[in-house]
């Protein structure tokens, strides 16, 4: 190696990285837009293979794929592991340049003893950024501790057709909503900028592929692509500093995205001053041959990739490496274009401290795994991500002083698999064999039948799919001889790698997830049947939804008393369940999408515009079973009349709305009041209503809290005809409530002029406040 290769000397990082690249041969600049999968370097026992590091890593590499994950290792291997690939680096190429090592997290590191936290869907039902700014938090440390520095989430799709099986992916339907958590995502990952860089993925409009299908194509108009699909990424670029974007897999109208210039560089980079790295989806750029046919070769796709502004392909060198260096010899690439890419990585590795010491500490590496604080942090997010959609007669919650016999029956009750959601460790390699623990719904309910002296009886009665309806005679007995059942059904969770279709009498098809989606949205299998013979014992039945996706449940919620949507709670699932089921947790969550009657209604999301929302259709109406924002608790919620701060709203100016809510009930409990705006007399056709804020408030009974919003006129902004940005003169209503439907006060205003609104003076969200008031 070269003296002062790790440029940890003096001078400034811009200094130190373009010396770099002065040194580097073609060669090795295009080795730093390259990567290499954690299989390749390891030989059958888990060790690294010598001769795969020489033909790997010999002109040095951009990143490392999954070491930890990848490779099933446990912290301290995963540690060490990396450690030894980053000497190598160090010491055994001519340059010394480390590695970026990445992987992924969704909803907590993918790999050996990692934490893994509810599905995100179900943390967005929290409607808390600061819980889940806890979570990546806890998941930035845990990779810190195994040499990662980069990791491939949060996923800022917005969901808009529930068919597809990415929904459980992501913060739910509303572009706001999924702003707001993003950005604390990404506030938790990277912390003060020496964190975890996060990943925005994917970019952009991921969630609305032709017929639900992932990575099929989009078709949008740019309004409504920059106003709903790129409003996250914009706000998490501009106001959480992230650093780093994933590309999509699909085209929009006709374009590739990972070919698209106009997406990844003149508005990423050009418009919003993105100054982190781009990396590919993994396989993206080989997809544009292969998939969608618009390269003849790989070194066409690598040329493409590159020039619309893919800085790194991911998992492993494919089309890059040697097919950039051959493109810039025979003419057709312009090796200022590497150079560019090339000091963008650079700058990433100078950033996460790498170019100064990429080791770390094995001996400590596993401390950060299992601790206390990560079991008490999974477990308040599987709580309060319990959203309780129906509970006439107030069936919930249960007193397990007057039970003397509770039926569980499902397919959902007892699989501790069944809890997680497809970017988990144990949902993503099935067939690894893992420590994973998990406290079922069962566990959990068996746990209070030994406090409270009840009961339980549990039968499966059926697999989450399949025709198989021999076990529903032994449920329905179970029953028929119990005080109350609760039936755990809904959908399992996985990331479907084959191109087979699915089988349709296997007991565990996955039917949400990547990859696995779906034309409808019932209850697969033959569960709606055990619901509704359970139904008929005339017991008193409680239906908790354990799922990824909302699903059409119609008949359950108008004929079953109680319904609580679970989602996919993680780890501590079955106490979160439990704990609401029982009165020990007043349940808070409100539904980050709206959950349809039937697959027809697609779309359903509550921000149609009038038309699309108010057409009803022949045998069923227009609006969803649970409107988006729904949630239920076990207090009353009464809110006062919505106050305004100004009946004229200048366009640079800002209002402040005011409301007070009051708790009528006797206990205490947590409510997410909502802000929504409407534009009264628009120019152009606009959505009924969009969310412009929100706060989740606890309130004591018998207390009341006054909850401020203060909006900045720009956040009024829509496109314009000549899809400029600018906040339109004319009448505006503000309305608060429980959700989208239930509409409780409204306040109007008048925007005074029409104005265009420059980037930097655009505000992406409210801010809030609370204080106490009387009722």
């Amino acid at each position: 190696m070269e003296p002062d290769a790790d440029s940890g000397g003096s001078g400034t990082t811009n200094e130190r990285v373009e010396q770099l690249l002065e040194r580097m041969t073609l060669t090795e600049k295009a080795a730093q837009l390259g990567s290499v999968n954690a299989g390749a370097l390891f030989d059958e026992q888990g060790h690294l293979d010598e001769a795969a590091l020489d033909d790997h890593l010999s002109n040095g590499i951009g990143h490392l794929t999954r070491v930890g994950g990848e490779g099933s290792l446990s912290p301290q291997t995963a540690a060490e592991r990396t450690n030894e690939i980053q000497e190598y680096l160090r010491e055994e190429t001519r340059l010394g340049v480390p590695a970026i090592p990445h992987e992924e997290c969704l909803s907590g590191y993918m790999g050996p003893e990692g934490t893994t936290f509810p599905q995100m869907i179900g943390v967005a039902s929290t409607w808390s950024p600061d819980l889940l700014a806890a979570i990546t938090d806890n998941i930035r440390r845990q990779l810190e501790a195994i040499g990662t520095a980069h990791a491939l989430s949060p996923v800022l799709d917005v969901a808009r057709d529930l068919r597809w099986g990415r929904v459980e992916e992501t913060f739910g339907e509303d572009p706001y909503l999924v702003a707001s958590m993003a950005c604390s995502y990404v506030d938790g990952l990277q912390g003060d900028g020496d964190g975890i860089s996060a990943t925005l993925k994917h970019f952009a409009g991921h969630s609305v592929g032709a017929g639900g299908k992932n990575r099929s194509s989009v078709s949008v108009g740019r309004r409504e692509l920059r106003e709903t699909h790129l409003f996250p990424f914009e706000a998490a670029v501009r106001t959480a500093n992230a650093e780093s974007v994933m590309n999509a897999y699909h085209d929009i109208d006709g374009v590739p995205c990972a070919s698209d210039s106009w997406l990844l560089t003149d508005v990423l980079r050009e418009e919003w001053g993105f100054e982190g790295t781009v990396v590919s989806d993994y396989y993206s750029v080989e997809f544009l041959r292969s998939e969608h046919g618009v390269a003849a070769d790989r070194q066409e796709a690598g040329i493409t990739a590159l020039e619309a502004g893919i800085d790194v392909e991911l998992p492993y060198t494919d089309c890059y490496g040697e097919h950039l260096v051959t493109a810039v010899e025979e003419g057709q690439l312009d090796e200022e274009t590497i150079d560019q890419a090339v000091r963008r990585v650079l700058r990433m590795k100078a950033r996460k401290g790498l170019l100064a010491d990429a080791s770390v500490d094995p001996e400590t590496a596993s401390e950060p795994f299992g601790t206390e604080t990560a079991t008490q942090l999974t477990a308040q997010a599987a709580r309060e991500s319990m959203t309780l959609l129906k509970n006439d007669d107030d069936t919930l919650p249960l007193s397990g002083e007057e039970l003397e016999t509770l039926a569980v029956v499902g397919p959902k009750a007892d699989d501790p698999q069944e809890l997680l959601g497809d970017y988990a460790y144990p949902a993503h390699y099935p067939e690894e064999e893992t420590d994973f623990e998990a406290t079922t719904p069962l566990d959990a309910v068996r746990a209070r039948s030994g406090d409270h002296g009840f009961d339980v009886c549990h039968e499966q009665g059926c697999a989450t799919t399949g025709h198989d309806t021999d076990g529903i005679d032994q449920a329905v007995d179970a029953v028929a001889a119990a005080d109350v059942a609760i039936a755990v059904v809904g959908a399992r969770s996985a990331v479907d790698f084959s191109d087979a279709e699915g089988d349709d009498d296997r007991p565990s098809v996955p039917t949400s997830g990547e990859g696995c989606d779906v034309v409808t949205l019932g209850l697969p299998g033959v569960q709606q049947e055990l619901v509704e013979r359970c139904h008929e014992t005339d017991t008193p039945l409680i239906v908790v939804v354990v799922s990824g996706k909302p699903h059409a449940i119609e008949w359950i919620a108008e004929e079953v008393p109680a319904v609580l949507q679970a989602w996919l709670p993680g780890e501590q699932g079955g106490a979160g369940i439990a704990s609401v089921l029982f009165g020990e947790h007043n349940p808070s969550g409100h539904l980050p999408v709206s959950i349809p009657r039937t697959v027809g209604q697609l779309p359903v999301h509550y921000s149609r515009k009038p038309n699309t929302a108010n057409e009803e259709y022949v045998y069923t109406e227009s609006d969803p079973l649970y409107a988006f924002g729904h949630g239920l608790s076990y207090t009353d919620f009464e809110y006062g009349d919505l106050s305004v701060s100004t009946d004229e709203l200048r366009p640079s100016g800002t209002v402040t709305a005011e409301v007070i809510v009051g708790n009528t009930g006797d206990r205490a409990g947590h409510d997410v009041v909502q802000l929504y705006a409407s534009a009264q007399n628009p120019d152009q056709a606009r959505p009924v209503q969009e969310l412009v804020g929100f706060e989740r408030v606890h309130i004591d009974a018998g207390d009341a809290k006054r909850v401020r919003f203060e909006v900045d006129a720009s956040q009024l902004a829509y496109r314009d005809r000549n899809l400029d940005l600018a906040v339109e003169a004319g009448p505006y209503e503000f309305r608060v409530g429980h959700s989208a439907a239930d509409i409780v006060a409204s306040a109007s205003f008048e925007v005074t002029e029409t104005k265009p609104v420059p980037l930097p003076e655009r505000t992406y969200f409210t801010e809030t406040g609370v204080s106490d008031a009387e009722r």
